[in-house]
């Protein structure tokens, strides 16, 4: 089909299987969402087995064919078992969506050696160990395929309360991207990163609040992103339905910052 003839055929993904990781998790349920409305087959995997459930049933509401896997990243084996559960459930696997990880927040002070390494290993370790097992697969199809990784304006800004773990971990997982763009080139499978600002969440939800401290924190943190408002779920829908379609075929490597311009400035 000519895609200049159809644009919009360049953003189809009915039938194609995704799996998404952290799928109990704030961007990892959003992404769910998207790309079961999109017509994907979905194999969710999660920690939480009653978040899990919950999601996989409302994709399954939508049309989706779901299969929920209740497991987290941790080591080779549960990643390479993941993408295992794609391909028995559905044949193949064509997208990879890594919305797992972690932050924890304290003054470098304050921070236990091991909790600077349980978020390097949540965010930085398991997106290697996921994606290394989704690009074996994606390369014995021979059709390539997409890695879609979950980084954060904190790779490439800095914060000053209590941040050198999320910020470091993400600015590795941005390098990464980077290097599996240029290494997967070739093969046809692309790599790159949404990497949002707040956006409207469980764990955000405060933000959005019409109370005197919310609005404090929010007034201060709107001065700088160019747009004036918070992000809401529906604002990483088209990032994340490019990066998964043949609509980033030449896209590969990248970080799309989906933030209202607040790494702009």
């Amino acid at each position: 089909m000519n895609a200049m003839a159809n644009p919009l055929s360049m953003f189809e993904v009915k039938g194609q299987t995704a799996l998404i990781t952290g799928a109990s998790g704030a961007f990892g349920m959003v992404a769910a969402r998207i790309l079961a409305g999109a017509g994907c087959n979905l194999v969710l995997a999660a920690g939480n087995q009653e978040a899990l459930d919950a999601i996989a049933e409302e994709c399954r509401g939508m049309g989706a064919e779901v299969t929920a896997v209740n497991t987290r990243p941790s080591d080779e084996a549960a990643c390479e078992g993941m993408v295992q559960e794609a391909v028995k459930a559905f044949g193949q696997l064509d997208i990879l969506v890594v919305a797992s990880g972690m932050n924890k927040v304290a003054l470098i002070n304050d921070m236990a050696p091991e909790t600077f390494n349980a978020v390097m290993d949540a965010n930085v370790n398991q997106s290697w160990l996921l994606a290394r097992a989704a690009a074996g697969q994606m390369k014995a199809q021979g059709k390539g395929g997409k890695i879609v990784l979950v980084s954060s304006a904190r790779g490439l800004l800095g914060h000053p309360a209590g941040y050198t773990a999320y910020c470091a971990s993400k600015a590795a997982t941005d390098g990464m991207v980077k290097a599996l763009g240029c290494e997967l080139g070739p093969t046809g499978i692309t790599v790159n990163a949404i990497a949002p600002t707040v956006f409207r969440s469980p764990l955000t939800a405060w933000m959005f609040e019409d109370t005197e401290e919310a609005k404090k924190v929010r007034d201060g943190f709107l001065s700088r992103v160019p747009v004036g408002r918070l992000g809401e779920p529906e604002d990483l829908a088209g990032p994340l339905l490019f990066l998964a379609s043949k609509a980033s075929d030449f896209y590969t490597g990248h970080i799309l910052y989906a933030d209202g311009g607040y790494t702009a400035g």
